[in-house]
Order: structure tokens, then sequence, then C-alpha cells
């Protein structure tokens, strides 16, 4: 392929939970077969992963957003709006950072994932968003917070979105407003870091993956760490702590893991009967691509999550339960579900981002 005088790229994916770190992946990968040399930005557990899946490419340090979130679903939109300096503060340290690195480093094109301050105009810049409405919990708020969004959006020379252009789709109205930003928009289809195994010996009935940003993440640990002793058969849970967190205290049929790569990953996954798990957006699109059956909790107030697990499972595609009612018996319940109606959407490959590279 022509390489479109693009040598050296930068990625910067969000640091808000993982799903945008682990969504890049594929990404890096298929950069990476197209023989483009790719540099890393990230912070926290987000460049750990990133340097575990790929000890070869360089890893630079660029500060994340931090985003906390509140312990309790009243609470978090305060939370939120209370760190809105801090957010714009991180945007405006973004382009400052940049302004430099691209100059030093002879970047030639930008993959930001939800970073707004990833952005100049030096270089083609892509901005990755599956959000382009934003879920709000009050629905009056959504069309000014989808002004402001579109506003960072529109300094970026093309919007990648991770979806499907029509239907079937996996977002529904996050990815297919009334309205779209003036840049040119584009489907990438699902973006998984997953390969299709073949079909493995069930190893385990419940394989719970925690996820998501802190203290909610430790929330839902502490309440499936209690329900462990009424599930029979065997349990296996990913902590998704790259950076490896305290243990904590299982019954034998539980096996535990801080952290696992792509292959030892998928491997768990596809060996076990049901997955329980949050509804963030990445894992959603890689649970759809692996065709594997799940029970969602959304995080508490993340609307998003809260929107896509609804949406899903009245298309009979999942199932879902709020964190508050999570037990042994919704679980079980669930276990013994087994029909989903499988979401055929195209995965995205080295051919996708070849006509996205032409494009820009």
């Amino acid at each position: 392929m022509d390489k479109i005088n693009i040598q050296r790229v930068l990625i910067a994916p969000l640091d808000w939970g993982l799903g945008h770190a682990t969504r890049c992946i594929p990404i890096i990968k298929a950069f990476q077969l197209l023989h483009y040399e790719v540099i890393i930005a990230a912070d926290g557990p987000s460049a750990k992963l990133l340097t575990n899946e790929f000890p070869e490419l360089r890893v630079v340090h660029l500060d994340g957003y931090h985003i906390q979130y509140a312990s309790t679903a009243k609470g978090l939109p305060w939370k939120l709006f209370l760190q809105i300096p801090k957010i714009l503060s991180s945007i405006k340290k973004e382009h400052q950072w940049l302004d430099t690195f691209i100059q030093k480093e002879k970047i030639d094109l930008i993959i930001s994932d939800n970073r707004y301050g990833v952005c100049t105009n030096k270089v083609p810049c892509v901005f990755i968003t599956h959000q382009l409405l934003i879920k709000t919990p009050y629905t009056f708020l959504e069309k000014f917070i989808q002004k402001i969004n579109y506003h960072f959006i529109n300094h970026f020379s093309a919007c990648w979105v991770p979806d499907n252009a029509g239907e079937p789709n996996v977002a529904g109205v996050l990815s297919h407003p009334s309205a779209l930003p003036k840049i040119p928009v584009h489907y990438l289809g699902i973006l998984s870091r997953m390969q299709v195994h073949k079909i493995e010996a069930i190893q385990f009935d419940h394989c719970f993956l925690i996820s998501g940003p802190e203290p909610q993440r430790t929330l839902l640990e502490k309440k499936i760490v209690e329900m462990l002793p009424l599930l029979a058969g065997k349990v296996v849970i990913v902590r998704g702590l790259p950076n490896a967190g305290n243990s904590i205290i299982v019954p034998s049929n539980t096996k535990v893991f801080d952290h696992l790569s792509t292959n030892e990953l998928a491997s768990v996954i596809y060996s076990s009967k049901l997955i329980i798990c949050r509804s963030g957006y990445t894992t959603v699109m890689e649970l759809i691509g692996m065709r594997k059956n799940a029970l969602l909790i959304p995080t508490p107030m993340q609307t998003e999550q809260e929107y896509l697990a609804t949406k899903l499972v009245s298309e009979n595609r999942f199932q879902m339960v709020s964190q508050d009612e999570l037990d042994a018996t919704k679980v079980l319940a669930a276990y013994n579900y087994s029909e989903m109606t499988n979401l055929d959407i195209p995965i995205f490959n080295t051919n996708v981002l070849e006509v996205l590279l032409r494009a820009i």
C-alpha cells in the first residue's frame, strides 16, 4: 500500500477504565501489519496493559484525566461536575505536550481515543469515539453536552466510530445521532482484540470480568466475593488490575487472575459457560464478536452503560441486572438461560484501515 506520507503514528487512549486501551489493540495491530511505526501515549493501568501487550513498542507517558466515580449513584453527577476544571486542565496540558512531542518525534498521524487535547493542526488527527451522543441522567442536558462534544471533535481531521454504519448496530443512538460532527465520520465495524478460537472444552461455569473506574470496580468485586460461597461449579474471576492489586480470599472452587493477556483472556472467555461483566462498550463489542452469552451489570449512574445494556437486552442479545440487585440467585438464573440472538456486524481489519487512511 502507498503509505501516503505516513511513517510514524501516535496512538493515545483515554485512561477512563481500560476499555479505551483495549479497543486500541486491534488498531495498533492493523498498523503493524501495514508496516507503520507506532508509538503509544498512555498513563497508569492503560500504559501497563499496552506495554504488556506490545513489549516491542515504545510507550511514552502522557498524564491521564484520572476521573473518579462516586461510591453512590446519587453522588455521581456532582462528582463528575466538580471534576470539569480538572478535565479542561488535562486537555490544555495534552495540547502543550503534543506540540513539543510531534516536532521532536516527527509524528505523521495521530489517533486519539476520546482524548480531546491530543489534536493539532500540524498533522492529520483522528478522534475515536462511539459516543457522538453522550447520554446523561437528565435528557435536557444531552443537546448541550453534544454541542460541547462536537466543539472538541470538530478540531480533528476525521472521526472513527467503532460500530456498524447502519442496521444492525451495537450502540444505537449513541453512535447514530440525528446530527453528526462537521468533520468526516467513518464507521469501523466492531473493534475486538479477541481472535476467534476453536471451540474449547468448558472449564468454568461462571466467569466474572471486573472492570471500570474506581471506586465502583472495587464495590462490584466485594459484592461478587460475598456471593461466591453460594455458587456451585467452577468459577473464574479476572479483576482487571494490570498493576496487580491486593489479593482477595475466595473459595477453593474459584480461580483468580489480576489480569490476563489478550490470548489468555480469550481462552478463559471461550471456555466459560456464562460471562458476568460490566456493560462497557469495548466489553460488549468483544462478547458480540465472540458470540458469548453474558449477564451485564451497568456501572451505577453511568447512563451510557445503562442504555447499552437495556438496548441489547430488548434485542435479546444479553441479560442484565443492576449492581444493587446482583446476587447468586440472579447469576444462577442467567446461567440457565442460553438463548441469544447473534448480532452480525463486520469486524475491523487491515482492509478497513487502508480505506480509512486513504480517506484522510
